[in-house]
């Protein structure tokens, strides 16, 4: 299921990446926390005003880190979970997580740690099946903290606790409006991720769909950037894999410890 090469298709290029550097990164948190806001602060260095509920929305970005290509797939999901079978396909098929409350909404962060909880039970069932050890890097992110402090309904010291006992887990408290701690959240993230630290949105040169064709070349490089080695660029073509697609990516990662058992019907409940 899982080529050695995932192809993605950007301008008039094909920009080939290694399986091995392709990730996905979810997005989860009830509604109106700031989950799109943040995506975009790390896709634009943006902040949309205005609020359009999200059903799903998936984004690409891939990068030229010293030669090497790099692919990261985003995934910002829906706060309402029309879909739960969806939510855990999600969550099954994602290699790093971000979840997502508001500083001034406490029943949003009661849902962060019913997520979290999830997110580790299914991930605990998974890495069982397949025998894998790999991590599970996550951030709580604590939204909105440039709001008044007499708006505030959880306290620094709860986010932090729910992050004390797991190294791969840590707490943030930011403001995708004002841009606080964002980038730190991002540097935090791929640092526990394993991933290059220039996958954060301040340490690359971000480059435009018309530089797609030499992206992809170990000897790319903007004649004005000196001394910088990392480049990022956003696909504005790309669509998310389909259902199916994911179904048979996790049914893979189950049945590859063990080709000889039965194959069984793969079910997301």
């Amino acid at each position: 299921v899982q080529a050695m090469m995932k192809t993605m298709s950007s301008g008039n290029c094909t920009l080939n990446v290694p399986a091995k550097n392709s990730y996905r990164m979810v997005v989860l948190g009830a509604s109106r926390v700031g989950k799109s806001s943040i995506v975009s602060r790390f896709l634009n260095g943006r902040f949309e005003d205005q609020y359009t509920p999200t059903i799903e929305d998936f984004h690409r970005k891939v990068y030229n880190i010293r030669g090497d290509m790099y692919q990261l797939d985003i995934l910002d999901t829906s706060g309402n979970h029309p879909f739960p079978a969806m939510r855990r396909l999600s969550i099954l098929t994602g290699d790093v997580f971000i979840l997502v409350f508001s500083l001034d909404n406490r029943e949003s962060f009661d849902e962060v740690k019913r997520l979290q909880k999830q997110i580790l039970e299914v991930k605990s069932c998974l890495k069982n099946k397949t025998k894998e050890s790999a991590d599970l890097p996550m951030v709580i992110c604590g939204n909105k903290n440039d709001h008044s402090e007499i708006y505030r309904k959880v306290r620094s010291d709860e986010g932090e606790n729910l992050v004390s006992s797991d190294e791969n887990c840590a707490y943030f408290e930011v403001s995708a409006k004002k841009n606080t701690n964002v980038d730190e959240m991002f540097y935090v993230l791929f640092s526990m991720a394993k991933l290059p630290h220039e996958m954060s949105p301040a340490l690359h040169r971000k480059i435009s769909i018309q530089y797609g064709d030499t992206f992809q070349q170990k000897s790319f490089r903007m004649r004005r950037v000196k001394d910088m080695d990392a480049y990022g660029m956003i696909s504005p073509f790309a669509r998310r894999p389909s259902v199916n697609s994911d179904l048979k990516y996790i049914k893979s990662k189950v049945l590859r410890e063990g080709q000889s058992r039965e194959r069984e019907k793969c079910t997301i409940q």
